[in-house]
């Protein structure tokens, strides 16, 4: 029996992944703090749902302990809840904006780093895959909370890989671009409320592939990352964008 804790499990990214980590056999716990997306993610797929809210320490030792609890292990931690930023100028931006995305997006990861590791460090085997963004390998105007937020999570994959590849236990980060998920259509409505259809033929113009992504095709990199067939692949950075940031 494999076990996968997914954070940000409810929609998405996550919500597809947890269908890829199910349909491979995994048992799965999905965290969120959606209670109505989460629970009707985890009856979809046979999971377990814990309610948690990533900024806090408390509720992250929750969830651990709520998977460890019901399956004695985690083999696979896919630290993926996140939020968007909206779209505003740095020097317009609300600092309690910034300080929610920033306690998310980065603490959030990190308090996961903190609590999942040990688990896999004391098995001496695990994967986890941290979800940051292509806005992670270059400067996005109007985003800087959460430019700023996924340019941390690769240097919190970094460390962590480097501290614990000889342990054991891999480390690594998916960067997907514009990907067919309710905070995409957030961020075209944000770029431009009067017509986001505009925002939408802007953003595909940059990208080679002519479209977005679709959740299952980043939970695809998700499942081989976790997998034995990633068995070196450690402190790594895995741009899922078709070719956005080659154009």
């Amino acid at each position: 029996m494999s076990v996968a804790v997914v954070t940000g499990g409810g929609s998405g990214i996550g919500a597809a992944s947890c269908r890829a980590f199910a349909g491979a056999g995994y048992q799965v716990v999905l965290v969120d703090i959606d209670t109505r997306g989460g629970e009707a993610v985890a009856a979809e797929i046979g999971g377990r749902f814990i309610r948690a809210d990533v900024r806090e320490a408390e509720a992250v030792r929750g969830y651990v302990a709520g998977a460890l609890a019901a399956y004695g292990r985690i083999d696979v931690f896919f630290n993926n809840a996140g939020i968007d930023s909206g779209v505003c100028s740095l020097v317009d931006y609300s600092d309690e904006v910034f300080d929610n995305v920033m306690a998310i997006n980065v603490r959030g990861v990190y308090l996961g780093l903190k609590h999942v590791l040990p688990v896999l460090l004391a098995q001496k085997s695990g994967s986890i895959i941290n979800t940051a963004s292509v806005s992670a390998l270059y400067g996005a105007a109007g985003f800087a909370a959460y430019t700023a937020s996924k340019h941390a999570i690769l240097g919190l994959t970094r460390v962590a890989a480097a501290e614990v590849g000889k342990l054991g236990v891999r480390v690594n980060a998916i960067c997907p671009g514009p990907i067919q998920t309710p905070m995409w259509t957030a961020i075209e409505h944000a770029a431009n409320r009067d017509n986001p259809n505009a925002s939408k033929d802007r953003f595909l113009a940059r990208n080679p592939s002519g479209r977005y992504g679709e959740p299952y095709e980043v939970a695809n990199v998700v499942l081989f990352l976790a997998s034995d067939a990633a068995s070196y692949v450690n402190g790594a950075v895995w741009t899922i964008d078709g070719g956005r940031t080659a154009a």
